[in-house]
C-alpha cells in the first residue's frame, strides 16, 4: 500500500438545519418530535499546498447522549455544540501534516478528558470527533478520487494502532489486512424500528396523526416497505411490554426474518430484566417472536451495565452495549461480563466500528464457535449525508441488517430545498426516490440498494455532497 497523505487541518464550520418529526419517537423515558440536524464542512491542505473539502451530518437527538432528565432538550443540544466546538478547536490547532487517523488517534483522549471537565459524558464529547473524522475522510477520498470502501480496504485513513495507546488488546493483529478483506454489500435490509408511541394497527390511529400518504402504523410500513427484519422498543414495565408484544407478534410472525429487542436501559439490574426474559420466552403466545429473536439491545441502565455480569443471561440470549459503548475499551470490558454484541452507530465514531469489528474477527478465529457480533443502529439518520455515511460504512464493514428509522419518523427531505433534494435524487436514483411531495430512502422488498454509493468521496460523490449550504438555519 502507498504511504497514506498527511494534511493538516485548515478550517471546519457547523451548520444546523430543523428537523420536525411527522410522528413522535419513543425510546425509553424520551419521544422526540423535533430536533436540529448539524452538518459540518472540512477544509484540509496537504503539503504541496492544495486543498479538498468534506461533509457529514448527524442529528442532534435529545436524551440519548445524556438522559440526566434534569437537563432541558435544550442543554442536550448545547452540549453536543459545545462537543463539536471542542473538537474543532484541538484538531485546527495542530499545523502538523497527518493522517486522518492519527489526527483523530492524537485527539482522543484530551476531548474525552476535556469533556469531562466540560460536563460532558463520554458518548457527548465523542460527537464532535465522530463528525469531524468523517468530514476529514470524505475530504481525503474526494482528493483521492475514491470511493469510501475502497479507500477503507486500502486503508487510506492511514489507521494503525501501533504506538498509539489506543486498543492495546489488538496488539498483534493485522488491521490492515483485515480492512483489505472486508465485502462491501450491495445492498442491506432495513431493520424497522417499532417505537412505543408507534400504531401497531392502521385503526390505532393517535391525536394529530399525519395525513402525508406514508405508513403511520407497523402493518402500513410493511405493506410499503416489504420488511422482514425489526427492532421492538422495551419500555421496562413487564406487563405493558408483554401485551404489547404479544400484538406486535401477531402482525409480523409470519413475515419476519430477525427480530431484536431494545431495552433502551430500561431495567435497575440484570435480575430485573431476566424476569422480564422469563416470562417473555416462557409465554406460549410469543413462541414465534422469541424464536426469531437474535438479541438485546441494551437492557441495563449504562451505570450499571458495565458492573453486573450478564454471563448466565446472555448463555440464553445475546446481549449487545449500546449507550454503553462510550469509549475505545468499552467493549472489551461489557465482553468480561458476558455480553457478545456491539453496536455500530457513526454518532459514535467510524473508527470505533472498525476497530470493534476487528474485535470480533479476532475474538471468533480464537475461540472457535463464538459468536461475538457488531450490529449496525440507528440515530434517526436522514436521507442526505447522513444516511449516505452510515450506509456506506456498514455495507462496507458487510453487515446484513441495519435498523433504519430516520425514514419512517421524518417525511424525507421535506426540510430541505427542492434543488437540494432534486441533485441527491439524481445522483442516488436507487437509493431514494420521489413520492409523496419529496425525495425519501427508497426502500423496496425490505432491502436498501447500495450501488450508488460506490463514487468518490464518503457517500457524497463530489465536494459539499449536493447539500443547500447557504439555506441552514444558522452557521457557526
Amino acid at each position: 500500500m502507498d504511504e497514506p497523505l498527511r494534511f493538516r487541518i485548515d478550517e471546519i464550520r457547523f451548520s444546523e438545519r430543523d428537523v420536525v418529526l411527522r410522528l413522535p419517537f419513543r425510546f425509553g423515558a424520551a419521544t422526540v418530535t423535533s430536533c436540529p440536524q448539524v452538518y459540518v464542512q472540512v477544509r484540509i491542505r496537504f503539503a504541496d499546498g492544495s486543498t479538498s473539502l468534506g461533509c457529514a451530518a448527524e442529528m442532534m437527538i435529545p436524551k440519548w447522549f445524556d438522559k440526566n432528565p434534569a437537563l432541558s432538550n435544550e442543554d442536550n443540544f448545547q452540549q453536543l455544540r459545545d462537543s463539536l466546538t471542542a473538537a474543532r478547536t484541538a484538531y485546527c490547532a495542530d499545523a502538523n501534516n497527518k493522517t486522518a487517523w492519527q489526527h483523530f488517534a492524537q485527539h482522543y483522549k484530551p476531548l474525552l478528558k476535556n469533556g469531562v471537565t466540560a460536563g460532558l459524558n463520554p458518548l457527548a464529547a465523542s460527537y464532535g470527533p465522530a463528525l469531524l473524522d468523517r468530514a476529514i475522510l470524505d475530504a481525503l477520498l474526494l482528493k483521492l478520487g475514491s470511493s469510501f470502501a475502497a479507500g477503507m480496504s486500502a486503508n487510506v485513513a492511514g489507521l494503525s494502532l501501533q504506538g498509539s495507546g489506543l486498543a492495546d488488546d489488538l496488539r498483534g493483529f493485522d488491521m490492515a489486512r483485515f480492512m483489505s478483506l472486508q465485502m462491501p454489500r450491495k445492498q442491506i435490509s432495513a431493520r424497522h424500528t417499532v417505537g412505543l408511541a408507534d400504531a401497531i394497527h392502521p385503526a390505532d390511529k393517535q391525536p394529530g396523526e399525519p395525513t402525508d400518504g406514508l405508513p403511520t402504523s407497523l402493518v402500513a410500513a410493511i405493506a410499503r416497505y416489504g420488511h422482514r427484519d425489526f427492532k421492538i422498543k422495551l419500555s421496562g414495565n413487564t406487563e405493558a411490554d408483554l401485551a404489547r408484544l404479544m400484538a406486535i407478534s401477531h402482525v409480523i410472525e409470519d413475515v419476519a426474518r430477525v427480530i431484536t429487542l431494545d431495552g433502551n436501559e430500561q431495567y435497575a439490574s440484570a435480575d430485573a430484566f431476566a424476569d422480564f426474559f422469563e416470562q417473555f420466552t416462557s409465554e406460549p403466545q410469543l413462541a414465534p417472536l422469541v424464536a426469531k429473536t437474535v438479541f438485546v439491545e441494551q437492557p441495563l441502565h449504562r451505570d450499571q451495565a458495565l458492573t453486573q455480569d450478564v454471563s448466565k443471561l446472555a448463555r440464553q440470549i445475546p446481549l449487545l452495549v449500546d449507550e454503553s459503548d462510550a469509549t475505545l475499551d468499552a467493549f472489551v470490558q461489557a465482553r468480561e461480563l458476558g455480553y457478545t454484541g456491539v453496536s455500530s452507530k457513526s454518532c459514535k465514531g467510524i473508527y470505533k466500528s472498525v476497530i470493534n469489528a476487528a474485535r470480533c474477527a479476532m475474538w471468533n478465529q480464537a475461540s472457535p464457535g463464538a459468536s461475538y457480533f457488531l450490529s449496525g443502529e440507528d440515530l434517526t439518520m436522514q436521507p442526505g449525508l447522513g444516511v449516505q455515511q452510515d450506509l456506506a460504512l456498514v455495507g462496507w464493514l458487510g453487515l446484513a441488517h441495519v435498523e433504519r428509522n430516520g425514514h419512517h419518523y421524518v417525511n424525507g427531505l421535506m426540510a430541505a430545498p427542492n434543488d437540494e433534494q432534486q441533485n441527491l435524487l439524481l445522483a442516488h436514483d436507487t437509493l431514494y426516490e420521489y413520492s409523496f411531495d419529496a425525495v425519501r430512502l427508497r426502500i423496496r422488498g425490505g432491502q436498501i440498494a447500495l450501488g450508488s454509493l460506490d463514487s468518490p468521496g464518503f457517500g457524497t460523490g463530489q465536494a459539499g455532497g449536493h447539500i443547500s449550504w447557504d439555506a441552514m438555519r444558522s452557521s457557526y
